[in-house]
């Protein structure tokens, strides 16, 4: 049962047009006595920043402290016998990453940059103070509004709960996020809150986070703008021409190690793979046992780093335990087992385990091979879902080649097992289900449903012959062939 709040309730939650910027622009707009806010978030989004910004013309001083995830650092010193007074520099660039991949990874919006923009002029300008805290892992939201000659008598307030620095966390988004917040104007909780804060401010001296920060994260993003006219043009062609030439480079993905064999087949493979995974962010490479799927898979893994950049790329195989020799000889062979950890597909779970150090963290990977895929093809399996989990989280720096999409190449020869539900669930490791780049499959959840239900409506069937079930396999076939993944 929905209970509608009543507007004088010091919770917000966001529901009911209860939302935490409506808190905030009532008491900015009718207390200008209040000259400060201070703020501790887990992260700061320019879509928050450029909401609030208009309420915040009488406030003279804006503080936010960032609460990042230090547990890793902490676990790092203690695993290399040190003992862990802070981690600045690596907290201090973590937020940075995040800042970039906001950008780069939300849909353009003029709010986003225009806010990016604003909270650069609000650092220059002294109105903005930015840190990030070196040596905690603080989860907590607190905003404290205050005027300068704070005290028992004056008007102030805190506001404590769920809700960060956000679009979502200040109830601005068309999807409201539930948020559990509560404000609280007692003298003695205020001030409470303020002490913490000031507390907590002191100990992230030395992690400032300048404007000349924020400007460098906007520079290594599209928000720069400054492309030159023959660069982009450039890169047209590049985009046009993309399925029909492939350039060569000094550092040749085709040479083939001593001991191995340079057969036509497996070059047009090579192509014709590279091309896909570039356009589709992944695809199938399922020719039939023996033919040299492994080498085909590293030569295109090297031609992906090639182009990406050696030392922008990092590269996760998995495979079942009965191969990993296979693997591992064959990507030393070509010389690039150093840009890739190798893992069975069952311990995927060591890859998103940050106090893991034998992997890199998820976020670091750019290209993702999977061999024998078809083993992924049941989407309810805790196997799945940490590989869906690895594929769809976004790169966490791009190389030469752009796009926060990891790249994904499945390997099997027997991708559609039995459902038709088995290519769908395998695709969805590099595709969105709804949000299709396929040429002629925009949905892929319509395009597969109905051929879902046929199969198992055959299936019940006692009458169904072998040539139903081929007719319907036909179908999916022919998606392969047509869009090429």
């Amino acid at each position: 049962m929905n209970t509608i709040q009543q507007p004088n309730s010091h919770i917000f939650t966001n529901k009911d047009g209860n939302t935490l910027i409506k808190e905030f622009e009532g008491v900015l707009q009718h207390n200008p006595q209040i000259r400060n806010l201070d703020a501790v978030v887990g992260f700061l989004r320019a879509s928050g920043y450029f909401s609030l910004r208009p309420f915040l013309d009488n406030i003279g001083k804006v503080r936010v402290l960032i609460g990042i995830d230090v547990d890793k650092y902490i676990a790092k010193a203690a695993q290399q016998g040190k003992l862990f007074f802070g981690a600045e520099e690596e907290v201090k660039e973590e937020y940075l990453r995040k800042i970039r991949t906001d950008i780069e990874t939300s849909n353009y919006r003029k709010d986003i940059e225009d806010g990016m923009y604003l909270m650069v002029q609000d650092l220059l300008d002294k109105k903005l103070e930015l840190r990030a805290h070196p040596s905690k892992k603080i989860h907590a939201k607190i905003y404290v509004l205050y005027p300068d000659n704070f005290n028992q008598y004056s008007q102030s307030m805190a506001i404590t709960g769920s809700s960060n620095l956000s679009g979502n966390g200040l109830g601005i988004t068309q999807d409201k996020q539930y948020e559990f917040n509560v404000k609280l104007d007692r003298y003695d909780d205020v001030k409470f809150a303020k002490d913490e804060f000031e507390q907590l401010w002191n100990e992230a001296e030395g992690c400032e986070i300048t404007s000349e920060d924020i400007k460098a994260a906007i520079d290594r993003t599209y928000l720069k703008g400054d492309v030159p006219p023959y660069d982009l043009y450039i890169k047209i062609l590049m985009e046009y021409y993309a399925d029909r030439v492939l350039e060569t480079d000094s550092t040749d993905p085709f040479d083939m190690p001593e001991g191995y064999t340079k057969y036509d087949y497996q070059m047009d493979a090579v192509i014709e793979g590279y091309q896909k995974l570039i356009r589709y962010d992944g695809f199938f490479l399922s020719d039939v046992v023996g033919l040299g799927k492994t080498i085909v898979a590293t030569m295109i893994a090297k031609k992906f780093l090639i182009e990406n950049g050696y030392e922008h790329t990092k590269i996760l195989v998995v495979y079942p335990p009965a191969v990993e020799q296979n693997w591992k000889s064959t990507f030393k062979d070509f010389g690039i087992d150093k840009y890739a950890k190798f893992i069975t597909n069952g311990s995927l779970s060591k890859v998103l385990d940050e106090e893991d150090y034998n992997y890199w963290n998820a976020e670091e990977y750019d290209l993702i091979l999977v061999d024998e895929a078809h083993k992924f093809r049941s989407h309810t399996t805790s196997a799945f879902e940490q590989l869906q989990e690895i594929c769809k989280m976004p790169r966490l720096e791009t190389g030469n080649i752009s796009g926060y999409k990891k790249k994904v190449m499945l390997i099997s020869a027997t991708p559609m097992n039995n459902s038709p539900a088995d290519i769908y669930t395998e695709i969805l490791l590099f595709q969105d289900p709804r949000h299709c780049t396929i040429d002629g499959v925009s949905n892929l959840t319509a395009f597969f449903s109905p051929l879902i239900k046929e199969f198992k409506r055959l299936r019940k069937n006692n009458n169904t012959s072998i040539e139903d079930f081929k007719r319907l396999a036909e179908k999916v076939r022919d998606l392969f062939c047509e869009a090429g993944i």
